[in-house]
Order: C-alpha cells, then sequence, then structure tokens
C-alpha cells in the first residue's frame, strides 16, 4: 500500500538502509478470505515482485539490493499468531507450506508457534543479508553526515572506528508503562566507545547531560554494560531528550559560541507527513497543569512528528498529529498518568498569500521605534528546502546562503540576510547601515515566529511567507525599545501587508489508499466523493480491489466506522499526507467563521481598521 512504497522509498531511497522483507498477515488470507494455497503463494510472489520492483528503482547507485524468497531475505507469516518461516527453515524442518494451512484447519495455532517461531527468520535475515556496522558506514555516512568527511571524525565515522572521537544519535525513546513511564533513550554509538561515565553534549539542544545507567535493551530492562563501541545500539538512562538528537563528548565542544554551530548533527529523517489534527487536552484537577505539562512533552519527544502548544489562558494544551488515530493513541497513553478531558478532533489549517503587497511602514505604540516592510509568497523551491530540514535557522549563516543561492536561485546579497527561518517561511532583512539591529534582532524574530503562528485570518498557523524589510529605526534607550513596541509595530506591519496580499485558508489534503474485498468497491467510492474525495485510480487485485484518491483530512473523521461498516470489517486503509489545497471558494468565509467562533474571535473577516493605528505617517 502507499505507506508501504513511501517506507521502502525513505529507508532504502533516503537513508540507505538495505532491505529484507516480512511479508505479515497471511493468517487473514487463510482464516478470513479462505483462499487456497495456490492463491496465496500467488498473492506472496506478486508482492515480492513489486516490493523488489520498487526498491530496484531507489536502491543507491552501484548497489544490487534486492530480495528474494529462494535466497532467504523474504520471510512470511503471522506476527499476531507468532510464526513464520523462510525457504531454509521450511527445507531444513522437512516441511512444506501447505502444512500451514492444514494447522489452521485444525485450529493448531500453538503447533506453529513452537515448530516455526517467527523469531528464527527475523533473525536469520538480519545476520545473513543486513551489512555489518562497518561495512555499511563506508556508504551511509557521506549520505546522512554533512561534516567534513577528511577529519578526524569523518574518517572515524567512515570507518564506525571504536578508538575515534565519540559520536552518535538518539533513535527512540522508550516510556516504559511499568514503571512509571521513566524515559529510556536508544541510540547508536557511529564511531568512537561510549562511557558509562561520560559528559555528553547534545548539539541540536546545545546542553550537555550525564548518564547514570548505560547498557543495551533486554526486552524492556537496561542490561548494565561499562562501554557500547561504535556499530553498536544502546540504551541510557538519566535524561530526556528528542529522538533525532547527536551527541559527542561535552569535553571536546568547542568553548567559542560561533565555532559550536558549525557542528555537524546528523542530517534529519524526513517524516511524509505533517501534523494536521488537533484536539484539546486538559487535567480534570486544574493543579496537575504542570505535571501534564512534563508528562505530554515525554510523549511528543518519543513522537517528532506531532506537536503541542500551551494555552495558558484557558489551561489547554492543543496536540496536534499526522491524524486522529495518532492523536487517540497519545491521549489514552497520556491519561494513564495525568486524568484529561479531551476535545473533539479539530483540523489545523494553514494561512497562506498569493500576491506580493505593497510596503508598509509601521510605528511602535510608544512611537520611537519603526519597520518598514513588505510580503511577497515564498517560492516552492525554498518552502521545500525548509519543510525538509535542508535550510533551518540553526545552521551557518554561510552554509545556509549557499544552499539558497545555488538551489533556490536567491540573489547572494539577499540569501545571506537571512534573519529567521521558521514554519515554512523566512524574515529577511532588506535594509542597509542599521543602526542598534543587534539590540531587537532577537525581538523581531520572535515577533516573526509568534505572528506566523496564530495569523490573523483565523489565528491559524501560516506558511510560505517571505517577509522582506526595507528599513528599521530603533531608539537610541533600551528602555524604548522592549520586546512588547518591537511585536507591536512588527505585527501590525505584516498584517497589513497580509491583508493586501490576497491572503486564503489553505485545508490538509490525504491521499487515501484502500484495498476492499470484491464487490464492496462501490460502496467505498460512494463513502469517499460523498465526503469531497476524488478518486484517482481503481485497480483490481485478485479477490480485492485497490482504491487510490486524495480527500480533505476534515473529511476523514469518523471515515474510519463507515468503510468497516460497508466492508463488514475486511477492508484495509491507510492515508499519506498529500500537501494543502486551497480551500473552495464557495465555503471558505463559512469555514473561517467558524473556526474564529470557535476560538471566541469577533465573527467578521481581518480589516486594517485594527492596525491602522500604528501607521507611520511620514512628514
Amino acid at each position: 500500500m502507499t505507506q508501504t512504497e513511501t517506507n521502502i522509498r525513505l529507508s532504502v531511497g533516503e537513508e540507505y538502509c538495505k532491505p529484507v522483507l516480512f511479508i505479515n498477515k497471511v493468517d487473514r488470507l487463510i482464516s478470513e478470505l479462505k483462499l487456497s494455497p495456490q492463491e496465496t503463494f500467488a498473492k506472496i510472489d506478486k508482492i515480492t515482485r513489486e516490493v523488489n520492483e520498487l526498491i530496484k528503482k531507489v536502491r543507491p547507485e552501484g548497489s544490487d539490493w534486492g530480495i528474494d524468497f529462494v535466497k532467504n531475505s523474504v520471510a512470511v507469516g503471522s506476527a499476531k499468531h507468532g510464526w513464520g518461516f523462510t525457504y531454509e527453515i521450511l527445507l531444513e524442518k522437512n516441511l512444506k507450506p501447505q502444512d500451514v494451512f492444514a494447522k489452521y484447519n485444525e485450529g493448531d495455532i500453538q503447533w506453529l508457534r513452537d515448530n516455526l517461531p517467527l523469531d528464527e527468520p527475523m533473525l536469520r535475515m538480519i545476520v545473513d543479508h543486513l551489512p555489518d556496522p562497518v561495512s555499511a558506514s563506508k556508504y551511509r555516512i557521506p549520505h546522512i553526515w554533512g561534516g567534513d568527511l577528511n577529519s578526524e571524525l569523518g574518517q572515524s565515522l567512515q570507518r564506525s572506528d571504536p578508538n575515534g572521537p565519540l559520536f552518535g544519535m538518539i533513535t527512540k525513546i522508550f516510556l516504559d508503562p511499568k514503571r512509571n513511564f521513566q524515559a529510556t533513550l536508544i541510540g547508536r554509538v557511529f564511531s568512537g566507545t561510549f562511557d558509562q561515565t561520560d559528559s555528553i553534549y547534545l548539539i541540536n539542544s546545545d546542553s550537555s547531560n550525564r548518564v547514570k545507567r548505560l547498557g543495551v535493551m533486554e526486552i524492556t530492562d537496561i542490561l548494565d554494560i561499562p562501554k557500547i563501541p561504535a556499530g553498536n545500539l544502546f540504551a541510557l538512562f538519566g535524561f530526556v531528550c528528542p529522538a533525532g538528537e547527536t551527541f559527542m563528548l561535552t569535553n571536546k565542544v568547542p568553548k567559542n559560541r560561533e565555532e559550536r554551530t558549525l557542528l555537524h548533527p546528523f542530517e534529519k529523517i524526513q517524516y511524509a507527513c505533517e501534523a494536521v489534527v488537533s484536539r484539546s487536552i486538559k487535567p480534570k484537577d486544574p493543579h496537575e497543569i504542570d505535571k501534564l505539562d512534563d508528562v505530554v512533552g515525554k510523549w511528543l519527544k518519543a513522537n517528532p512528528e506531532a506537536e503541542y502548544r500551551r494555552d495558558d489562558e484557558s489551561g489547554e494544551f492543543i496536540l496536534s498529529g499526522i491524524d486522529p488515530l495518532q492523536i487517540e493513541i497519545l491521549t489514552k497513553r497520556i491519561n494513564k498518568q495525568v486524568q484529561i478531558d479531551i476535545g473533539e478532533p479539530i483540523i489545523i489549517y494553514r494561512e497562506k498569500i498569493t500576491e506580493k503587497s505593497r510596503e508598509f511602514y509601521t510605528k511602535s505604540a510608544n512611537t520611537h521605534n519603526r519597520i518598514l516592510l513588505y510580503v511577497e509568497p515564498l517560492d516552492e523551491v525554498t518552502e521545500h528546502l525548509i519543510d525538509t530540514g535542508k535550510v533551518n535557522d540553526l545552521q551557518n549563516e554561510k552554509e545556509r546562503a549557499m544552499i539558497l543561492r545555488e538551489e533556490a536561485g536567491w540573489d547572494a546579497k539577499e540569501a545571506r540576510r537571512v534573519v529567521d527561518v521558521y514554519h515554512g517561511s523566512v524574515l529577511v532583512n532588506g535594509a542597509a547601515g542599521l543602526q542598534r539591529f543587534d539590540r531587537v534582532k532577537s525581538y523581531l524574530s520572535a515577533a516573526f515566529r509568534d505572528w506566523l503562528g496564530d495569523c490573523i485570518i483565523a489565528k491559524e498557523p501560516a506558511t510560505g511567507f517571505k517577509i522582506v524589510f526595507t528599513d528599521l529605526v530603533v531608539h537610541e534607550d533600551p528602555r524604548h525599545t522592549q520586546y512588547g513596541q518591537i511585536a507591536g509595530m512588527a505585527f501590525s506591519a505584516m498584517s497589513l501587508a497580509m491583508l493586501e496580499a490576497d491572503p486564503h485558508l489553505y485545508e490538509p489534503i490525504q491521499r487515501i489508499d484502500i484495498k476492499t474485498p470484491q464487490g464492496t468497491e462501490g460502496s467505498v467510492t460512494a463513502i469517499i466523493t460523498k465526503r469531497r474525495g476524488r478518486i484517482t485510480n481503481v485497480i483490481p487485485e485478485g479477490e480485492y480491489v485497490r482504491i487510490q484518491g486524495q480527500i480533505p483530512a476534515a473529511e476523514t473523521i469518523g471515515i474510519a466506522d463507515d468503510i468497516r461498516g460497508s466492508t463488514q470489517g475486511r477492508a484495509f486503509f491507510g492515508y499519506e499526507f498529500e500537501g494543502f489545497s486551497r480551500v473552495p471558494a464557495s465555503f471558505e468565509e463559512e469555514i473561517i467563521m467558524e473556526i474564529r467562533k470557535r476560538k471566541g474571535m469577533p465573527l467578521e473577516m481581518p480589516s486594517r481598521k485594527s492596525w491602522e493605528r500604528f501607521i507611520y505617517k511620514r512628514t
């Protein structure tokens, strides 16, 4: 299905991970669909061929990666029932695939677990077909790490050298329900040897932490090991950080802040999704608001594709995820630690502009500071570079300027003058010879981010903005240049400019992929089209029909029950984020008013009268 294809593209094509294949849920083919052995073999063979074709399309150039049942790099089985086999295992045990059917007919699943335990084919495929760390590092490091490959660290990473400088990554966070959800960090050492006495520096978080326990995971426990050399996975306890964090030894970190910004973390893993659904949660006991903050923060470090913000006025958290199911799972986990009230699912829209505005000149409330700026839609290439993390706020200015110049065609001078990058948008200093800019730079960036986070049409996040200020007057007395003064004039200038740049509301679109039994495709198609969906493909696949299409995320709430109901629960389906599309003009204003009403905003479209008092009139 679409999600499987995306994961193969990401893991094999983007991350250079050599694949093996496990075909799961074979029990459903036998006991639910009542397929004959020949039909089941044909289906497995077809899946294997299709996966192989995709691997060959996306695999690294020069590699011969592929999967083959005869060569034992494909296993089939049932994770639910705990059995599986490769071709080699069947031969060794003198069994035939038909024996599996016989055991299902007898209802003897325990025999399958005892004689064809699933861990055996999985472990064999890993040992026999996946590369060792030293071999993999040679071709993976140049692809997943952007630092100097000829440096001492670069050479050590490519050799997976246990005697080199310590460098590794936190890849997963395990919150153990049996131990009050305490966090265990799981990761991998790519260079050097990790010692339990080490203090490690987290590059992205710019912080140092001490390790309390170090070892490897043994099911849900840590098996203590004093040293973990390069190429190995580890588990540690002692602090919490987001999954995806890169670390090194604290005593090897440059003292100079400028030099620290030149440190290269591992490339960010790209998730083919975006947070487009939210639910409000708040503690049943108002005194537990801080405890909830801590609990939600931990769970979101373990789920980096989800996000949240705290509304101090209402005492609510707005929890956002990639689809209703992810939010449902997260809220269940959070509720085990803090009793919460959960709001209805809410779709997160985006506010965007379609034209360039003229310049607007505004002043601060105390009239001592002024800013002149305009806004325009950011080009799609730059927006994509930001979305994929290739252009970001943490990188070195020269490196960022080079990428903008070479990959997005920016003017060299303008590319060097990017002040901030956030939410698919950029803030650019287009002025010359500014005085006292450094004093208010952080305030201007904070205002830019706050304004994008709750924009003016309906307090939804804004994206795709290029905001350029061409003049900035900052008062010489710091008492007159605090955040409130700078933010006020920046908010008003950006809002006035946005109103003139033809702003619109954009809704998230999901790609939907459904496999439904023959004869039920008509009712499934009707469900999608009734919900403003569009069918792009209907493909007969034996006893199933595969239906592919696009559907607004707002229309997916409750669709799972409709699909299950019309197919007696026999359909497989999943979503994948497609992008944002402009809300149809016929009901754009209606949706805007619904959102404004929900958020307690005035039930009228925004107009320039809200910010006119800040306009600076030149004399």
